[in-house]
């Protein structure tokens, strides 16, 4: 009887763990989306302009994003007078990459627009995460940041790590396809401030590129809810 007993508290204590672990990520996601600015503020967010400086192996050049949730992201850098453009719509992508040998729009291959759809949400891919179809798991702690690993509805997987002290996203680490190879890309977040209408953005970013090379991109400007033209995301036409 006692060790009945004894094995009814062990699943009882077992079982009651597992909850408490499945609680977690979304606790953490809740403080992640307060931090930003709650809920409610962030369900205004329908379109996101920003204007950046990037620098990569020694050259500087501006950045420019325009997104439309739901609808479309594109940017476009200037590299020593050539421009890169990447641009996704919820259908497909396309690209400009002077620098991999594609210097008029090509589409992108199937694997690369899987990757990327998770740019038509200015919040990356834990806010709304359920009604998006992406499972979170709770990875535990590390250097002082919740680790959670993201797997989308296409099984494209992403850790993310939130800052224990503020909630807000440090560091984002996924897969990607370059110059025909697949490599870990890492995008590390800080200088977070608040802009109208109350809505936190991280205004610095160093993005690692397999540990080949790193691009650091300063924010200089953002409009929250600017007029955007859907059409800018379409792929020009030959």
């Amino acid at each position: 009887m006692k060790l009945v007993k004894m094995s009814i508290a062990f699943l009882l204590a077992a079982s009651s763990f597992s909850g408490i672990r499945a609680q977690t990520a979304d606790e953490i996601i809740n403080k992640y989306i307060d931090a930003l600015g709650g809920k409610e503020k962030l369900q205004q967010v329908k379109s996101v302009y920003m204007e950046n400086t990037q620098q990569v192996m020694g050259n500087e050049g501006p950045s420019t994003i325009n997104m439309v949730t739901g609808v479309g992201f594109k940017m476009v850098s200037e590299f020593n007078g050539q421009s890169v453009i990447i641009s996704v719509t919820d259908k497909g992508g396309w690209q400009v990459n002077p620098f991999q040998g594609a210097s008029t729009p090509t589409a992108m291959p199937d694997e690369m627009f899987k990757q990327s759809k998770g740019r038509l949400d200015a919040f990356g891919p834990l806010y709304n995460y359920a009604a998006k179809g992406n499972k979170v798991e709770f990875q535990g702690k590390e250097s002082g940041a919740y680790k959670l690993k993201i797997t989308s509805v296409d099984s494209v997987e992403t850790t993310v790590y939130i800052d224990s002290a503020t909630y807000y996203m440090t560091k984002l680490t996924s897969t990607a396809q370059m110059m025909g190879q697949t490599m870990e890309v890492s995008y590390t977040y800080s200088n977070f401030k608040k802009v109208e209408p109350g809505i936190v953005f991280p205004y610095s970013t160093e993005i690692s590129y397999g540990g080949q090379f790193n691009i650091t991109s300063t924010v200089n400007k953002i409009e929250v809810n600017k007029k955007i033209d859907p059409t800018i995301f379409d792929m020009p036409k030959s």
